[in-house]
């Protein structure tokens, strides 16, 4: 009976959406561009990364070097923090 259910949790947890489309990581880029209006900041590595609606942008411009801290999910790359770089 215990390896029946250490099956089925173990079936669960790979086909559980989450594990399957979100992939946390962090990157330590250049900021490129700020849209406030958008919600989102590019980085000379080519790439965009979006916003909470809750994000405070003070002190973020073209130019200031910050380690992003995100989560990808569905092809997006979501800030869940973010630290300028002295």
């Amino acid at each position: 009976m215990r390896f029946v259910i250490a099956a089925l949790l173990a079936t669960a947890g790979l086909l559980s959406p989450l594990s399957a489309r979100a992939e946390s990581a962090d990157v330590e880029a250049v900021i490129t561009n700020v849209d406030t209006e958008k919600l989102s900041l590019s980085l000379d590595d080519g790439k965009s990364y979006q916003a909470p609606e809750e994000f405070n942008f003070e002190g973020l411009k073209a130019g200031v070097k910050v380690v992003v801290f995100y989560t990808e999910i569905d092809g997006k790359r979501v800030i869940d923090d973010l630290e300028i770089v002295q």
